[in-house]
């Protein structure tokens, strides 16, 4: 057969087998579970703040819509209810059915404090409504307080937007560190089992080294990748249908170039994380060499952090070139839109090129270091193996 063909063969055993796993079903609806509850407990917390509900007795005309109005403005949805008794309305603040009451346009009547916005949109709505009828019983039409429209030109991109940019950049980061470190074991995982029950013996009698990384990476790669734009798309439909998120093609567009990230660095990580699985033959042994990877992990997404809080700072725009770390600290930069399209190209080389040389070089070693026994293989003893062999 070809070598696409056994890469392509060994790629379905990989899905097979995963899919075939419960912990990874597990793992996949925990994570995305996690993510809808994250959004719907931003719409709780947003609902609460921004709803409001009043009591009107008496006062100016059209008070209760001049209140809804005002409120508007402020960001508030209000519920205005009228009420005929001022006793009615006292008590339905006091049993905290209403925020607040106005009464005859004269008192606002609340439980403890009024809250600023909506003390602000009440005494808004009210000396309005009290000022048109002045003016209309001097004489003086009260369209003379009508507001004057005005042309709004945005230099730059408006806060809501950027602040979801970079909302749904940090999530994404967050999601891809965690597929990575979750994918990544998977794939040492899958090595040292190989290893210990001697299935490798037999795989490596049909296929090549280089064949069973590649089917590997590309196997696991389609399942992350998946499960990925699965969380992605879960996250996003409930932000749009909840207005957690106001501005959707900005949130896609993020999303669109971490996913790009995501294929890069899981191509360069996975093949780190399977030779370190090549180099033990023991789970126990696992995690010790899997340590400066998963700390290198760690230290892309502290390194994305501070380049989200700075994202023109040296050590941003340095760490946004170094393999690995560029995977996590660049599309936080690029979110920020302040990264130049060149310094994107240049992150994408240097970013290909380590994959070239991880894979040239992590092959050998992988090939080396796959039929080694009794403990751990040192780089220098695999890749002297795999020269003789």
């Amino acid at each position: 057969m070809t070598s696409s063909r056994i890469v392509g063969l060994i790629a379905r055993r990989e899905i097979r087998t995963r899919l075939k796993d419960k912990g990874f079903i597990a793992s996949s609806i925990f994570i995305i579970v996690l993510i809808m509850g994250s959004v719907v407990f931003q719409v709780l917390i947003q609902s609460g703040a921004s709803n409001v509900s009043v009591g009107v007795v008496g006062g100016p005309q059209k008070l209760s819509s001049a209140i809804t109005e005002q409120a508007a403005v402020f960001g508030l949805d209000a519920s205005v209810t009228e009420y005929d008794d001022e006793a009615d309305a006292r008590q339905a603040v006091e049993s905290e059915e209403i925020d607040a009451a106005v009464i005859d346009g004269e008192s606002v009547v609340v439980n403890e404090s009024l809250d600023d916005s909506l003390g602000a949109a009440i005494f808004g709505a009210v000396n309005g409504l009290v000022l048109a009828e002045r003016l209309a019983d001097a004489g003086v039409e009260p369209d003379i307080l009508a507001p004057v429209s005005l042309d709004v030109s945005a230099l730059q991109p408006a806060a809501d937007e950027a602040d979801e940019k970079g909302l749904v950049a940090f999530i994404s980061i967050l999601l891809l560190y965690t597929l990575l470190i979750f994918f990544g074991q998977f794939i040492a995982q899958g090595v040292v089992e190989e290893k210990a029950s001697r299935v490798i013996e037999v795989l490596l009698a049909a296929v090549k080294p280089w064949q069973l990384l590649a089917g590997k990476i590309i196997g696991l790669g389609v399942l992350a990748f998946a499960q990925l734009v699965i969380i992605f798309a879960a996250g996003l439909g409930g932000a749009s249908a909840f207005d957690v998120i106001t501005v959707p093609g900005a949130a896609i567009a993020t999303v669109v170039q971490v996913l790009g990230w995501f294929i890069l660095g899981f191509t360069l990580v996975a093949a780190l994380f399977a030779v370190c699985g090549a180099l033990v033959s023991r789970q126990e042994d696992l995690q010790s060499v899997l340590l400066p990877m998963t700390l290198i992990l760690v230290a892309a997404l502290v390194l994305a952090i501070t380049a989200g809080q700075n994202p023109t700072g040296t050590l941003a725009k340095v760490t946004s070139f170094i393999p690995v770390l560029s995977t996590m600290v660049m599309p936080v930069r690029v979110s920020t839109g302040s990264v130049a399209w060149w310094e994107i190209a240049l992150s994408v080389v240097a970013m290909l090129v380590a994959i070239a040389a991880t894979v040239r070089v992590g092959g050998r070693v992988y090939s080396g270091a796959l039929l080694g026994k009794g403990g751990r293989v040192k780089m220098k003893d695999a890749l002297a193996t795999e020269r003789v062999s």
